[in-house]
């Protein structure tokens, strides 16, 4: 039995952390084809990974294939992700979920229309540093958050962008440095704080050429519970420094730097992943910073050296085999994916029209 079996379309620059982490999957899953519009390209990853090179309407027919990753660029989600999912096939998507709340919304349709799986590649979620601090989250132990702040100070050439026509275009990279880069972190912020109500934001094209969209975009968001946020994403930040997600609340605080727990204390000195990860507020105050900051961070760390690029999309595409065969929703359904998208529009539309944005926006 090996599982559903997967094709992945669009053989771009994810695809091969797609096929990789789905070959690690191996008695769970099975990738066995990819498809692309440009032939030449699916051959390639074809001979590559030991797959058959299709296209895509070969795909929509062949009964063998299960499910779909579509790795295609972020405006064409839907165009691929609809008559995927009324081909009967499950399907996955690469982040964003879309570039619009419609087309969200069609594959929310396609998805209850044919009763197979949705997911969104949100694989910052399968992080150990961020479940342990969701956990002090939705347990409380963290108390009331009222303040956060998500930062992504990245940098990208101007070499990046001129490497495919689609990128730096509203039209099918859907904007910038925000929805591209930045949309992991604003999904664990939206993750951990629930719905937003307003935002107010600025964003400009800084020190790039030939693109229509920003390279650096600030914004204040306010959140149901109560929280203020801020929010920083840039390509211009040379030479790139560490995304970044901070949650300071009533009962404590943790940080999230580059994937891994760099603090996590609370104030009543509650476990958080064994014995190890407990830090009391009382030991930031006297000192004992860096003692408790470690071992916060020793809980975080993988344990398993090949824990490293591409271990998280394994996670999620474990998740997503999981809620096939259980059939039940992926831990990241496409709600999930399309209230994240949500955040990241009211943050461009806010930016466009000088105005305070309130949310939930409509189609």
């Amino acid at each position: 039995m090996t599982g559903p079996r997967f094709a992945v379309v669009g053989c771009g620059s994810i695809a091969p952390t797609h096929v990789r982490a789905l070959q690690q999957l191996a008695g769970r899953a099975e990738v066995i084809a990819c498809a692309d519009v440009v032939p030449e390209r699916a051959e390639r990853l074809a001979a590559e990974f030991g797959l058959t090179a299709m296209s895509m309407d070969d795909v929509l027919a062949d009964p063998a294939i299960d499910a779909v990753s579509v790795c295609v660029p972020s405006g064409r989600h839907a165009e691929v992700g609809v008559p995927a999912l009324l081909a009967g096939k499950h399907v996955i998507v690469e982040k964003p979920m879309e570039i619009s709340l419609d087309a969200c919304d069609r594959l929310l349709a396609a998805q209850r229309q044919s009763g197979g799986a949705l997911a969104v590649v949100s694989q910052h979620r399968f992080d150990p540093a961020s479940q342990l601090v969701h956990d002090a989250v939705a347990s409380g132990r963290l108390g009331e958050i009222v303040l956060a702040e998500c930062r992504v100070p990245w940098f990208r050439t101007q070499e990046y962008y001129d490497s495919a026509g689609w990128r730096g275009t509203w039209e099918l990279d859907g904007g910038g440095a925000l929805i591209n880069q930045g949309v992991h972190t604003v999904d664990l912020l939206r993750w951990m704080c629930g719905p937003a109500t307003s935002v107010f934001a600025r964003s400009r094209t800084a020190t790039h050429d030939r693109i229509d969209v920003e390279d650096v975009v600030c914004a204040t968001v306010e959140f149901a519970g109560g929280a203020i946020a801020t929010v920083m994403a840039s390509t211009s930040a040379y030479p790139g420094f560490p995304a970044s997600l901070s949650l300071h609340g009533t009962g404590g605080g943790a940080v999230i730097r580059g994937d891994r727990l760099e603090l996590l204390a609370l104030h009543d000195g509650d476990h958080l992943g064994g014995e190890a990860s407990t830090t009391h507020a009382q030991q930031v105050a006297s000192g004992g910073t860096r003692a408790a900051t470690r071992a916060v961070a020793d809980a975080a760390e993988p344990s398993d050296p090949a824990d490293t690029w591409g271990e998280a999309h394994r996670r999620q595409l474990l998740d997503f085999v999981d809620a096939i065969e259980q059939g039940r929703a992926p831990i990241v359904d496409g709600l999930g994916g399309r209230q994240s998208l949500e955040l990241v529009l009211a943050i461009y539309a806010s930016a466009r029209t000088g105005d305070i944005v309130r949310l939930p926006l409509t189609s």
